[in-house]
């Protein structure tokens, strides 16, 4: 039986930095993976000729030393293996109260005065905000949620609400449970270093992390899938590990396991007793939001039809107030109407983002729910789901007059597609909701089994940046008890 120092459950972005992380450090280290290829949601691939983008539209550069993954991913050995495109424009939004398109530069001084140059009798109201921004959240405003904040300073002003929240599905659906202190640190990471996109798509950067776990010395393998993992008396774990159907087992024994997994995925590989003591400790704890990604591909640029930005914020006609953000999540359960959810738009000809054209691609993506989705009849869902993006597309034609008739090839991923590709409850693609209720809540990498960890978005807060500081984390905890 092969021996290993750490032993990591999914190729996932956590997972491959914690694994990256300890390999360099002279940990053995073997990580293993269900899918054809690294990555989980930071992943890229081809639909016929058409590139579909998994999740990364925009993060925060890491190459400023003030961005958090710039320490973790020169550690991982990786920072300058891939190129970083970035962007001059943090979003554009139009739509809702806002109406014609406002633009917000990538820096805190550019989108301050645009702010005041669309809101003047605003303005103290945007200075403050953006200076507690740049500041960071105070530890008084910890359990805020950011309706309470903008409603504190802004009152009844929903057009500058909205513009200063438009990318709200990058974090939750609703500013009257999302945490303030999450929202203005994040909003803060892309004002400072500015946004960017790994050029090529996410894949590259999964691929170069697990290209520097082998090139320390260790390994990963694909088309794995762990089916148990037990403890002997030691406290030492042995993994086991098919083949896709089932076939093909083998038995790996490791001192340390890290899951890439939710937690629930997690506790089904477990001993019962193990199992019941890691659901109780996540009990509480609710999952995030889904989403669903509509990817175009388009015969001619977007810009072409309109497109005047890489990210664009779409409100719709029916938001007109901030707290109305929420109404959009639930509008798949039904057919499609007149009402339709908001939605964040990327165009990915509009920088140096190294994706290939043609088609020329337009990422298009916002707020879903398992829920909105019976998977008990495959074919209704797929014509459900087709009704839906024909209805998105005939929704920006609107907007963007000529788009229905540049779209060549599409590819349609909604909650129940991320549940199933993830393995995520409720289609989670943030870990646990970033909200007021569990702001409290330990987000750790540690878990109550010894010898078990956490390295995903579930042992911190979600997104790109948060899913990386979890990997180094866990990384560090496993370091220092060595």
């Amino acid at each position: 039986m092969a021996r290993y120092d750490v032993v990591v459950i999914g190729a996932g972005l956590g997972g491959l930095t914690a694994g990256a992380i300890l390999a360099r450090d002279g940990r053995k280290v073997l990580v293993i993976e269900r899918s054809n290829s690294v990555g989980g949601a930071a992943s890229s691939y081809k639909v016929g000729d058409l590139f579909v983008e998994g999740s990364l539209h925009e993060t925060s550069d890491p190459r400023n030393p003030r961005d958090p993954k710039h320490a973790v991913l020169t550690r991982a050995g990786i920072l300058d293996a891939v190129t970083w495109s970035p962007s001059d424009t943090f979003y554009e939004v139009r739509g809702g109260p806002i109406g014609s398109p406002l633009r917000l530069p990538a820096s805190f001084d550019g989108a301050r005065a645009a702010l005041i140059a669309r809101f003047p009798d605003a303005r103290t109201g945007i200075e403050q905000l953006m200076r507690e921004i740049e500041q960071g959240p105070s530890e008084s405003e910890r359990s805020i949620a950011v309706m309470q904040k903008l409603d504190s300073i802004f009152g009844s002003n929903e057009a500058v609400k909205c513009a200063i929240a438009a990318n709200l599905a990058c974090y939750h659906d609703d500013p009257a449970t999302l945490l303030w202190s999450h929202f203005a640190l994040a909003q803060g990471h892309y004002l400072r270093t500015g946004p960017c996109f790994v050029k090529g798509g996410s894949q590259r950067l999964s691929s170069a992390l697990a290209r520097a776990i082998k090139s320390a010395g260790s390994d990963a393998v694909l088309r794995r899938t762990v089916s148990n993992i037990s403890r002997d008396i030691e406290g030492a774990y042995t993994i086991t590990h098919t083949a896709k159907d089932g076939g093909d087992p083998r038995t790996v024994a490791a001192t340390r396991v890290i899951s890439n997994a939710a937690p629930e995925a997690l506790a089904s590989l477990l001993p019962d007793d193990d199992a019941v003591r890691l659901r109780h400790h996540y009990a509480t704890m609710t999952p995030s939001i889904s989403l669903f990604a509509l990817t175009l591909g388009l015969s001619r640029p977007p810009r072409e039809v309109g497109f005047t930005s890489y990210s664009t914020q779409l409100l719709p006609p029916w938001m007109t107030r901030l707290a109305d953000y929420p109404g959009g999540t639930a509008l798949m359960a039904d057919e499609p109407g007149e009402r339709m959810p908001p939605m964040a738009m990327a165009d990915y000809s509009a920088i140096d983002s190294g994706v290939p054209a043609t088609p020329y691609v337009l990422s298009i993506f916002g707020p879903d729910r398992l829920s909105n989705w019976d998977s008990s009849d495959m074919d209704r869902y797929r014509d459900k789901r087709a009704r839906w993006q024909d209805a998105i597309v005939r929704y920006l034609d609107g907007y963007y007059p000529g788009l229905a008739g540049a779209v060549t090839a599409s590819s349609f991923n909604t909650a129940l597609s991320t549940r199933q590709y993830l393995n995520a409850p409720e289609g989670a693609v943030y870990g646990f909701a970033p909200t007021r209720a569990q702001a409290d809540a330990a987000r750790s990498p540690r878990t109550p089994i010894e010898g078990i960890y956490l390295s995903s978005a579930y042992a911190n807060v979600g997104g790109y940046t948060g899913v990386v500081e979890a990997g180094a984390a866990c990384a560090d905890m496993i370091l220092s008890e060595s």
